[in-house]
């Protein structure tokens, strides 16, 4: 059975569009780089920062590969050309979804997008202003005597990226939470039940996330379960608006 050609427009019509956003978000990213790249060295200074005001007196960064002075401010500032189109990149695929969502949906989902994206900021910013001076400060503090700290700059970014998604991320727990709560694989009642087990649960993620230290671990753990009695919470409100739009549809039903 061949498939109508009404389907197949339908469909080139769809890859046609999703190509097309994804192209405008590249260009989006690419655009920022290039207005940043000039500063690569610059932005690079001030993300080391927080090492940098933690070691020893006479101490620096390092470069143990030819060409890491070059590619690892390059890499910063296009993860950070990233961060910073996030929010055009999300209204490109606000744009390929929406057509198809319902009204009711549309107002779920656009608050929805805004919010991750202030949650993702958030925990970027609460890594680096609030962890990172507490962790760098403990590692320096921790070194063996005769022990001359030297950190890689390459091996600095790949550590403090991983840390900033890891933060990153796990600010997206309230938007998960009502996520899970409006397409009904949980409710809010039965997230309450499981408090005790989710405690468990982040503290384990924080160990698998963050360094072998039990302050970035906690400094992780924390803000997730704050985060999680938050969705809880908003998921309630939405949990109830659901059940009264069911129950006046219910009503008017009974009333024809």
């Amino acid at each position: 059975m061949s498939t109508p050609p009404a389907q197949v427009a339908s469909l080139f019509d769809h890859l046609l569009e999703l190509r097309n956003r994804l192209l405008r978000a590249i260009l989006g990213v690419m655009i920022v780089f290039c207005c940043l790249v000039y500063f690569a060295q610059d932005i690079y200074q001030y993300v080391a920062q927080p090492l940098l005001a933690t070691m020893p007196e006479g101490s620096q960064m390092i470069a143990t590969d030819v060409a890491s002075p070059f590619f690892a401010p390059f890499k910063l500032t296009l993860v950070l050309s990233l961060f910073i189109a996030m929010p055009f990149v999300l209204y490109q695929v606000w744009s390929f979804v929406a057509p198809g969502l319902y009204s009711n949906e549309k107002r779920m989902i656009a608050p929805l997008m805004f919010g991750s994206t202030l949650l993702f900021y958030s925990g970027i910013a609460f890594a680096y202003f609030l962890v990172f001076p507490v962790v760098f400060a403990f590692f320096t503090s921790v070194a063996p005597e005769g022990v001359v700290i030297a950190t890689d700059i390459s091996s600095y970014l790949d550590f403090i990226l991983k840390l900033f998604f890891a933060f990153g991320a796990a600010f997206e727990i309230p938007i998960a939470i009502i996520l899970m709560c409006w397409t009904g694989i949980t409710t809010p009642d039965s997230l309450r039940e499981k408090r005790p087990y989710v405690v468990v649960g982040a503290f384990v993620i924080g160990m698998l996330l963050t360094p072998p230290d039990i302050i970035s671990q906690t400094m992780l753990a924390v803000p997730m379960l704050v985060l999680f009695e938050v969705g809880i919470i908003i998921a309630s409100f939405y949990h109830k608006e659901d059940e009264d739009e069911d129950e006046s549809n219910n009503i008017k039903e009974n009333e024809k």
